[in-house]
């Protein structure tokens, strides 16, 4: 293989020639070999566009020469359009406050700006990684500004996503409208419901995940960019520090916003967690539903027995026959994973000292985990679970039939007491609700009237 030679602070050391990346990023490469992740194709694009409009907004301040701020641009440009990804090598937790990514970014569109200028790869001379691309910035306000972009963009494919479950939760809740069962508290008979009031609930409790989420990720879009190292702009210019976010604004696309106050926007990442904890908080909310579905399926004819989710596989190695409900334990685990991430990301945010949080890494590579653990596990609920959930109406209707589910609703017409006693009655001896109600006087245009289970519950239509 050939080789270059490049250095840096600690020393010389040999780069493959063909690489566009440098030699901080080859030391990167071998000190952290940790999740095995390497820098996600959004953050990729996100680098380019910040220094895409880096490098336009020095040309302006007049601080960055023309010809090689349009090299810049052109090498941004073609990483935006897909090429070069893989030479970003670097795994996504890593030391130092995500100045390695950093520096793979500025390494690999300066070699890609040296070839369009008609130069070698590592003729810095003519493009520098630090002078040139990383001009007017610091790690400690591209990388975060990266991230937040990145996990906006992330967080809006969620929404979708969440928004696609919600739909498909209501067409379930219209085509079970009429299934009445017997609902439970503490795993208990309780009282009727339908099961297309259990669907609508498990529907509006996603649209309000999906509406928390949407909220939270605004604070992503507020960035320190010109902030530099610990937010007081230090190497920057006036016309830059003015400009920088409007322009990364109109590059990138996104609403952004500069930050009121930049030393809390270097110092400080609670929006974080902010953004952690709107997921978590779906994933609770996902995980009880799988909950709910798991149990409503369990049987088929030993357990509830309620509906019947689809069969995706065989669920034993020696059990001939048996189908687990897979679909939903995956959205389970996914949960948990989500869960698990946010405690990691609130330490994260917490442990930072002074003047930075050099943990940004790991609450980076733990959100963007998290969301897609939740758009693939909610994917793949949809696709492979609940678009065919099938409601076993007759078996519903028999478990509603020997419970004392009704009972509650008679307390109103002959009292507690008289209701508790008809209860007693079904239980020890089998004495049918109905006709003992009928023996209180209870008409049966009364009954018909108490027993209606959706006259509080209107038609549901899709928002």
């Amino acid at each position: 293989m050939d080789y270059r030679f490049e250095t840096d602070s600690v020393g010389e050391k040999k780069v493959p020639a063909e690489a566009y990346y440098g030699v901080q990023t080859l030391r990167a490469k071998e000190n952290f070999n940790i999740t095995g992740k390497k820098t996600p194709e959004v953050q990729i694009r996100t680098l380019a566009e910040i220094k895409k409009a880096c490098a336009m907004a020095n040309e302006k301040a007049g601080t960055l020469d023309k010809t090689i701020a349009e090299a810049i641009i052109k090498a941004c440009d073609e990483i935006l359009n897909g090429k070069f990804h893989d030479q970003f090598i670097l795994d996504q937790i890593q030391g130092g406050a995500g100045t390695s990514t950093n520096m793979n970014a500025n390494e690999v569109i300066a070699n890609i700006a040296l070839e369009i200028l008609g130069k070698q790869k590592g003729e810095y001379q003519y493009c520098h990684p630090n002078d040139h691309v990383n001009e007017s910035q610091s790690t400690n306000d591209v990388y975060p500004t990266s991230i937040k972009m990145s996990l906006y963009r992330t967080g809006l494919l969620l929404a979708e996503k969440l928004d696609e479950l919600y739909r498909g939760l209501i067409d379930k809740s219209e085509e079970f409208y009429d299934v009445v069962k017997i609902g439970r508290t503490q795993l208990m008979d309780a009282v009727p419901i339908t099961l297309g009031q259990e669907f609508h609930a498990y529907a509006s409790a996603v649209e309000r995940d999906k509406i928390r989420i949407q909220e939270a990720i605004k604070e992503m879009l507020t960035i320190n960019m010109g902030a530099t190292a610990i937010g007081t702009g230090i190497n920057t210019t006036e016309y830059y520090a003015e400009h920088i976010v409007p322009t990364l604004s109109e590059v990138s696309g996104l609403p952004l916003k500069r930050c009121e106050d930049m030393v809390d926007g270097t110092q400080n990442i609670e929006g974080f967690s902010v953004v952690s904890s709107s997921l978590k908080t779906c994933a609770i909310g996902l995980s009880k539903m799988a909950n709910d579905i798991r149990l409503m399926n369990s049987g088929p004819r030993a357990g509830l027995g309620e509906i019947t989710i689809p069969a995706k596989q065989n669920g034993s190695s020696i059990m001939p026959g048996k189908i687990n409900p897979v679909i939903p334990e995956v959205l389970n685990q996914c949960a948990f994973g989500v869960m698990g991430n946010d405690f990691t990301v609130t330490m994260a945010c917490e442990a930072g000292q002074l003047e930075l949080n050099a943990f940004e890494p790991v609450v980076f590579n733990r959100i963007f985990d998290s969301m897609t653990l939740l758009i693939n596990g909610v994917d793949t609920f949809i696709h492979n679970c609940l678009e065919g959930i099938a409601a076993n109406k007759e078996r519903c209707e028999d478990l509603l039939n020997h419970s004392t589910g009704y009972v509650t609703a008679l307390s109103p017409l002959i009292g507690y007491k008289k209701a508790a006693k008809i209860a007693k009655d079904f239980l020890k001896d089998g004495t049918p609700i109905m006709e003992s109600a009928l023996a209180y006087g209870i008409t049966k245009s009364q009954l018909e009237q108490v027993l209606n289970v959706n006259r509080f519950t209107p038609k549901f239509d899709k928002k």
